[in-house]
């Protein structure tokens, strides 16, 4: 009988939210983790665990077995790689051949974890929504191209094959178990630690981790097959979100907001040295031309239709920093 709930992802940061909402809700927990994946997430979770890889459709069917819903939340997320050709197998190809196996398994309904990276932005900075358009060519960066590219391949299968899919958009998740740490909590871990003396001014939208992963399920429970939900919480200028983090950590936030400009030379060089070290670069020119439009998002549809209540950002930024301070990821300069 088809009765397990797949989670992909679920060593994550948001995969083990979604699995620990899931697990509240009673669901039998199947969770598809790569071979030699950190499982300090898993702590608590009653499931079982099938070994797959996004970048090995081999190992779909088997992850895949008796399930009745798929959540797929696995993504190679980061802001800059070496060679685009890997994030875009894995995030594009990978999910593609997921969806496809997931209908040859015949799972009841999907819910794939997209991005607002896939969405488009409104010229004069107010909140965008799941309809503002978007051209692929006006796309920043590989990983935004590649959540982009992989929500297009979701809504054709949709639209060719009925897939039984609900698609959500977090923005930018914040909580505890943010253990690689995602971008945005090695800010939040760099300005808690006095490491950020200056700053690039952006838009972004903050949300609780939590509260993604209960969007996730509601949109399970009443969810539009092939519709769209943001799951957002609070719009912010990036320096006032520091100002937030300097007060709950207790120090003084960045105060010198340079323009993007300035740094372009920064970022090229940081770039080749990236390249000759293998490591990931702290500025690139992609992330310079990012931060020049605000990434500002509305969440009303999700409220309207899902139930969705996210809490204030402030309680997202406190749980993180309790959290990254637990574990000893923020130091005093």
């Amino acid at each position: 009988m088809a009765d397990y709930t797949l989670v992909t992802g679920a060593t994550g940061f948001v995969g083990s939210a979604v699995a620990r909402v899931l697990q509240e809700r009673g669901h039998r927990l199947k969770l598809m983790v790569r071979a030699g994946a950190d499982h300090s997430n898993l702590a608590g979770l009653n499931a079982e665990l099938v070994t797959g890889d996004l970048t090995s459709p081999e190992t779909f069917a088997n992850a895949l077995k008796d399930c009745r819903y798929l959540f797929h939340v696995a993504a190679d997320y980061r802001l800059w790689v070496p060679d685009p050709a890997v994030m875009m197998n894995a995030n594009v190809e990978g999910t593609r051949r997921l969806m496809l196996a997931a209908l040859d398994a015949g799972v009841e309904r999907i819910i794939y974890c997209s991005s607002v990276a896939a969405l488009g932005l409104t010229k004069d900075g107010t909140p965008a929504t799941e309809t503002t358009p978007i051209n692929e060519h006006d796309v920043i960066g590989v990983y935004k191209l590649s959540k982009y590219r992989a929500e297009q391949e979701v809504l054709k299968l949709v639209r060719e094959r009925d897939l039984p899919a609900v698609i959500v958009n977090p923005s930018t998740p914040v909580g505890p178990r943010d253990i690689k740490p995602t971008p945005t909590g090695q800010m939040i871990v760099d300005v808690a630690s006095n490491r950020v003396p200056a700053y690039v001014d952006t838009g972004l939208n903050i949300v609780h981790v939590d509260d993604v992963a209960e969007g996730h399920v509601l949109a399970l429970e009443r969810g539009t097959i092939g519709e769209k939900y943001i799951l957002g919480g609070e719009n912010y200028m990036l320096g006032d979100f520091f100002a937030l983090i300097g007060e709950i950590a207790c120090v003084e936030p960045p105060r010198i907001k340079l323009k993007q400009s300035w740094l372009w030379p920064v970022a090229v060089v940081s770039e080749w040295a990236a390249r000759g070290l293998g490591v990931e670069p702290r500025v690139t020119r992609e992330t310079l031309a990012m931060s020049r439009k605000k990434m500002f998002f509305s969440s009303l549809k999700a409220q309207e239709h899902l139930g969705y209540a996210p809490r204030p950002a402030r309680e997202a930024v406190v749980d993180a920093i309790a959290w990254f301070r637990e574990h000893g990821r923020i130091h005093s300069a």
